[in-house]
């Protein structure tokens, strides 16, 4: 019997990191429901039959209604769920504002919550269980003194909390739910960097390719073992001083 093609949403998508775990997940024959602000205008990705892109701020709670809508009319379900969608910036504690943390809530806080819910609502109701992989940052469990970035790890530290509840939570539903900690990727976002001192932040002393990030996204997404899990992939800058 043949095995019914899975539908996957994926946010912040148009470029970076989004965009390798959507092409990724595509290449590997899922239906894919992309999202980023204008991501019918510009992104990186394949163009495919199965590819539906919808733009939004992922901070509204009618963007996150606009991609679950999508993904069912679509395809005719939603069987994982990635949330990748996220900003991120570094700054002396002393110096971030109240508009910096607003931000920083909005889109990594906000855009998580609305689109889970409904993502699991829509597994439930499926009955055929489903994975949610969210990107984190290494550096929320293991922070380092050269990136002083504590107001954005405060959103990436709480969806690695928040995940792992949610593990539990839904596990007897047959949801798996797990994070992804990256460290140094090579994206645009860090595009200006000194290379050699982004290099010199892991043991391994590389940086990461975006492909190496959607490779653990999409193995978490088909692990049926694994749940509540926060999977650094960092060239080992987890593992403390070096």
């Amino acid at each position: 019997m043949a095995t019914k093609q899975k539908t996957v949403v994926v946010t912040g998508a148009s470029q970076g990191i989004g965009a390798a775990i959507a092409n990724s997940f595509l290449e590997r024959g899922y239906n894919v429901v992309a999202n980023s602000r204008n991501i019918s205008r510009q992104s990186e990705l394949q163009r495919s039959e199965t590819l539906a892109l919808v733009d939004g701020d992922i901070a509204l709670a009618t963007t996150a209604e606009k991609i679950a809508a999508t993904a069912v009319k679509r395809f005719g379900s939603l069987d994982a769920l990635v949330n990748n969608a996220g900003i991120f910036f570094t700054k002396p504690f002393t110096d971030y504002t109240p508009e910096d943390f607003r931000a920083l809530s909005s889109t990594n806080l906000d855009g998580f919550i609305y689109t889970t819910q409904l993502a699991i609502r829509q597994m439930l109701a499926q009955k055929t269980g489903g994975s949610v992989v969210s990107i984190t940052a290494t550096i929320a469990d293991h922070p380092l003194a050269v990136l002083t970035a504590s107001l954005p790890m405060i959103t990436k530290g709480g969806i690695n909390a928040v995940s792992r509840s949610l593990a539990m939570e839904y596990a007897k539903h047959g949801i798996r739910v797990n994070a992804v900690a990256p460290g140094v990727v090579d994206t645009p976002l860090l595009k200006d960097a000194p290379k050699d001192f982004l290099r010199s932040l892991s043991p391994l002393g590389q940086i990461s390719a975006a492909r190496d990030i959607a490779e653990a996204v999409f193995y978490l997404t088909e692990a049926s073992q694994v749940t509540g899990e926060v999977l650094h992939v960092d060239g080992g800058m987890h593992l403390g001083r070096w």
